[in-house]
């Protein structure tokens, strides 16, 4: 292996490490003056911001925390990854899951004009040091997306101080909360903040937790096989690497008619990743790992060529029925195993694990046809009004509208899906 290339294998190593997660623990804990404290970052005109303040008295009322609110501004164009995209897909997929996370999304409204959004501002400003902010949030964030106009009130500056304070802690969306070094984005990643309050014995109630992940519709012996299910994945990609095996055996579970759409990575598309963007991702790949029981790490970063040579061997793989085996070894190779597949060895061991002689696999070196295959899934994935990964298309069944999301962390979504189409 490259000393450069083991350098970055133990630098993202160590971001995703355990080590570095109490590391930032501890010191979270040593910086604590009286009550634990967490801090919320609402955006009024976001819908995953809408859905994660219903939360915030109920986790209040159970654990032995206080809360610090801050209001903050729409991220920039570049951390939205897609800034054309990125609204439309939030508000489709925040109105997806608000119900099965016991929260409410109206449906009259899906842009919230500027104005009002100033309006909200100053309004909850006055009430950020306040106990009930978060109904009051509520009560704002249910007219602003009913449509009901809100009484103009003087400009405030809450947003953008509440925004430079995120920064400096280290994070650029909304519907957050940052506990003692470590942060949870939106509804989905509430359940990690609740597992370490209650191992750290704050909460009062032995019960459970307050938002619990989903459950998926179940089949129930219902016949999916008139269901398709495309999958959009990246063999460079970190959620990408934690969800494959499990959307695979969601697929073969409930034996829907599979499509294996592989997608260049965001980053080789032009998709701007800012670096506490690629931080976040690490270490929130690791803690989703966790919580399905599945490794992650030691990791070799594909980047650039050495991913485009895997992608040039999935027409050869696809000719043999191996194109899941395929991309199921390469990404347990690179982010779990530490095989350097940067190099030709590295390669040969997956291509020989999936059953396929490397010798015939060097031939496909030299094809373009790998790359019209990618562009032409990727169009498909914008067309979705979709671009990062995994991402997932459902159709058929007794359902003419198709359903899209991205996420790993929407697999039960999925499923759900699938069993809604299902006859």
């Amino acid at each position: 292996m490259k000393p450069a290339t083991l350098i970055k294998m133990l630098a993202m190593g160590f971001i995703a490490s355990d080590t570095r997660r109490q590391v930032a623990r501890i010191t979270g804990r040593l910086t604590r003056k009286g009550q634990p404290t967490i801090q919320y970052f609402h955006q009024v005109d976001d819908p995953y911001s809408h859905l994660a303040v219903q939360k915030v008295d109920a986790l209040a009322t159970r654990y032995g925390v206080k809360f610090e609110f801050h209001l903050v501004q729409n991220p920039t164009n570049e951390e939205q990854g897609d800034a054309l995209r990125f609204p439309a897909w939030a508000l489709r997929d925040a109105r997806s899951i608000a119900s099965d996370y016991g929260t409410e999304l109206p449906q009259k409204v899906d842009q919230i004009d500027r104005h009002q959004v100033e309006y909200a501002e100053s309004y909850l400003s006055r009430y950020l040091a306040d106990a009930d902010f978060a109904q009051k949030a509520v009560a704002i964030g249910h007219q602003l997306w009913s449509g009901e106009a809100l009484e103009k009130l003087p400009a405030s500056n809450a947003a953008a101080n509440g925004s430079a304070i995120r920064k400096k802690l280290g994070h650029w969306l909304s519907a957050t909360f940052y506990f003692e070094g470590e942060w949870y984005w939106g509804v989905d990643r509430l359940v990690h903040l609740e597992n370490r309050l209650r191992d750290m014995r704050l909460s009062n109630d032995p019960a459970g937790i307050c938002v619990p992940r989903p459950a998926p519709e179940l089949l129930e012996g219902k016949d999916a096989s008139a269901v398709t299910l495309e999958f959009f994945p990246s063999l460079r990609s970190p959620y990408t690497a934690i969800s494959f095996d499990r959307a695979i055996a969601l697929a073969q579970r409930t034996k829907v008619r599979l499509k294996l759409r592989p997608v260049m990575p965001m980053m080789m598309r032009g998709v701007a990743a800012p670096r506490v963007k690629q931080l976040y991702i690490m270490t929130d790949t690791k803690r989703e790992a966790d919580y399905y029981g599945q490794k992650f790490g030691p990791m070799i970063d594909p980047f650039g060529e050495p991913v485009k040579r895997a992608f040039a061997l999935l027409p050869f793989m696809s000719e043999q029925g191996l194109s899941v085996e395929y991309c199921s070894n390469y990404l347990r190779s690179a982010w779990c195993d530490g095989v350097d597949i940067t190099t030709e060895r590295g390669l040969q061991q997956v291509v020989e694990e999936t059953g396929a002689n490397w010798q015939e696999a060097q031939n496909q070196f030299a094809n373009n046809v790998w790359e019209t295959l990618l562009e032409n899934n990727v169009s498909d994935m914008l067309d979705a009004g979709l671009w990062g990964v995994p991402s997932f298309r459902v159709t058929g069944g007794t359902i003419d509208e198709p359903f899209c999301c991205w996420g790993q962390d929407r697999l039960w979504r999925v499923e759900s899906e699938i069993s809604r189409r299902s006859v």
